[in-house]
């Protein structure tokens, strides 16, 4: 289709006519962005987007509106929309932010969880460490978004759940992975949050939680260049 048809609409359609909404065209900018497509500063326009994606402009525009207000994007006056580049204290404050809100999110799912949510994280655990062991790390990081994902879904709350999402493809986009070395660690104190989280030990899973997080930041490093300061208008 063009690029300019369906101007009035907040969908655009795929080759074959299907509705694409805007929301999905956010997840694929934010994806490529998050995987380094798209590297801080580079120049996000309407035009090529949209010929990207294969939508009208219209889902574009919503989505970089969504991508601004989740700080992966920035507008400025004359320039247009650019990928963001966060700052030194941006980057730190994603680390700090996380240390936060990850042992809340366990302490809540410790009273609020379900059974399905225990099956699924305990599932995920069995994956994350027999593949840990066994030295097959390609799959870790899908087990391990998928296992934060989860405990986030199981505190209950759909607010942090969904600040605990953005915040994760915030890190993934600012930092590298952690240490491979300290998989086979990661996934018993995984387990370990699990146990607490299955027993209702509220308190035991903020605990572990919080020294989970914090021995992961200790070897987490910046992707990218952070910027002293904000570039001006």
């Amino acid at each position: 289709m063009e690029t300019g048809d369906a101007e009035s609409d907040v969908n655009g359609t795929d080759g074959a006519g299907r509705r694409i909404s805007a929301q999905v065209v956010c997840t694929a900018i934010r994806d490529d962005i998050v995987g380094g497509f798209y590297p801080p500063g580079s120049r996000l326009t309407e035009e090529l987007l949209a010929r990207r994606y294969g939508v009208s402009r219209v889902p574009v525009r919503e989505a970089l509106r969504t991508l601004e207000s989740e700080g992966f994007v920035r507008t400025r006056r004359h320039a247009g929309a650019s990928v963001a580049e966060p700052t030194e204290q941006e980057a730190a404050d994603l680390l700090e932010i996380r240390g936060l809100l990850e042992p809340l999110g366990a302490a809540r799912a410790a009273q609020r969880r379900t059974d399905a949510h225990l099956k699924v994280l305990r599932g995920l655990v069995r994956l994350g460490q027999e593949r840990s062991q066994q030295g097959q790390l390609s799959d870790l990081p899908s087990l391990n978004g998928w296992f934060h994902e989860t405990l986030a879904q199981a505190s209950g709350s759909p607010t942090l759940a969904a600040l605990l999402t953005q915040l994760r493809h915030k890190i993934a986009w600012v930092y590298g992975e952690g240490d491979p070395g300290r998989a086979v660690e990661s996934w018993e104190e995984h387990g370990a949050i699990v146990d607490a989280v299955a027993r209702g030990d509220a308190e035991r899973a903020r605990k572990i939680s919080a020294g989970h997080v914090e021995r992961a930041v200790a070897v987490r490093t910046p992707k990218h260049p952070v910027y002293a300061a904000r570039r001006r208008n």
